[in-house]
């Protein structure tokens, strides 16, 4: 197309995700976060946890592909994927919670920085007496 590539706006964003989640990886990823509290502590908004998702998906199939290359698995029965073989043995699986929980502290230290996604208790407290103030003049 001349001009360059076409721009389609009513692609929404949410579209975009889907086959992301969908695949294996993305599997993998939401089961050992729902498994584990601890990466949702660190990963407590939803910027945070859309850097964590990215970033651990792209992380988890590096993992997965690194033991791919280093092991001569069998193709298997063909019932599953070479990757969900892989992410059912506990020593895997104790790798990917490793790499997940290193995600989630890189994403956590990196946005300590930033400010709150929701306001304090205090700043609560402000809006308040200030409401208090504007609606009883």
């Amino acid at each position: 197309m001349p001009g360059g590539p076409a721009v389609y706006p009513e692609v929404v964003q949410e579209e975009v995700w889907i086959p992301l989640v969908d695949e294996p990886i993305g599997e993998i990823v939401a089961q050992l976060e729902s498994e584990n509290a601890d990466l949702r502590e660190l990963v407590d908004s939803p910027q945070k946890l859309l850097a964590f998702r990215t970033f651990a998906y792209i992380r988890v199939g590096i993992v997965l592909g690194r033991l791919l290359v280093d092991r001569d698995d069998a193709p298997g029965d063909g019932t599953e994927t070479w990757v969900e073989r892989l992410a059912r043995e506990p020593e895997v699986q104790a790798e990917l919670l490793e790499e997940l929980r290193a995600v989630a502290a890189e994403v956590a230290a990196e946005s300590e920085h930033e400010e709150p996604a929701a306001p304090d208790e205090g700043a609560r407290s402000r809006f308040r007496a200030f409401a208090k103030r504007a609606l009883d003049s």
